[in-house]
């Protein structure tokens, strides 16, 4: 009894240091996972910050600045950016890529919806088939296709307008968009496509009034992934626009910094930023779809 009593009186102590070791090394894992997930959110969010507040900063105090905030503010460099570059106002700009944008969204919606549907609900010889080659069109690089495609456009006499840009957002050329709308649709249930015809519905009839409503959420998802690529598109624009009055946001960016002559980098940062608003709203006004469109993965036909 004499050796085992003060063991048995021991335990309490002992197991009072292993739950305070368990909770110090709880604590000092939470604290480094909450520090790297600053730390990674201070390295992704300093670029922005620097653009924003760089806006604010005197043009010849942007190049060699390493400080964050600056020392002096001034909003010259937002009226230089509405004066435009080149002759060309900021909002000629501005209309350019909306309207590039918005035909991108309602093309892609539209059409890849439509070739979307006739994939997962209609049965035609070869199917699979043309599926299969639909989906390897995402393996083939843009840059493959540049030199023809744009042969082909200059023969028509359509270079330097908005049409090579948006003729294919309207022809279902987009495989990414309508392997998204495919595998939506299929979940789907099939029952609501019967009702429909006994009722006597044909496929336009089904695609417009029962799968557009359905196909909400992966609609808005497309739609902000088309808004996004076509308001940030670079390459394109630059090798079919060649008229400044023609420039999309992108383009005009570019014509701040000219290695020849003197660069505006104030004016520069301030269309950055004006530019990034439209993305950020569009962005904020329609995200909850897409949590919509997770949820509604789960749903089985």
């Amino acid at each position: 009894m004499s050796t085992t009593a003060p063991e048995v009186q021991d335990l309490p102590a002992e197991a009072r240091r292993a739950r305070q070791r368990d909770r110090q090394r709880r604590r000092l894992r939470t604290v480094l996972f909450h520090g790297s997930i600053w730390a990674m959110g201070f390295v992704i969010l300093y670029p922005g910050a620097w653009m924003l507040l760089s806006s604010f900063r005197p043009s010849n105090q942007i190049i060699g600045e390493t400080g964050l905030i600056p020392d002096n503010t001034t909003l010259d460099n937002f009226l230089r950016s509405f004066d435009g570059i080149g002759g060309v106002p900021f909002w000629t700009f501005f209309m350019n890529s909306m309207i590039l944008a918005v035909g991108a969204v309602v093309g892609i919606a539209l059409s890849s919806s439509l070739s979307a549907y006739a994939f997962a609900r209609i049965e035609f010889p070869g199917r699979r088939i043309y599926f299969a080659i639909m989906v390897a069109t995402l393996l083939l690089p843009f840059h493959v296709v540049i030199i023809p495609q744009f042969i082909m456009f200059n023969e028509l006499g359509l270079v330097d307008t908005f049409f090579p840009l948006l003729i294919g957002k309207f022809l279902a050329v987009e495989g990414f968009f309508v392997f998204l709308m495919v595998q939506f649709m299929r979940n789907l249930p099939r029952e609501l496509d019967e009702s429909a015809r006994i009722d006597g519905a044909g496929h336009l009839r089904i695609y417009w009034s029962i799968m557009m409503p359905l196909m909400r959420p992966v609609l808005a998802t497309a739609s902000i992934f088309a808004f996004i690529w076509s308001w940030n598109d670079f390459l394109a624009p630059l090798i079919y626009l060649r008229s400044p009055e023609n420039y999309s946001l992108p383009i005009a960016l570019r014509q701040y910094v000219d290695q020849t002559s003197i660069s505006d980098y104030g004016a520069q940062m301030a269309t950055a930023v004006l530019a990034l608003l439209p993305v950020l709203l569009f962005f904020i006004l329609f995200q909850r779809y897409i949590v919509d469109g997770v949820a509604t993965q789960g749903l089985k036909g």
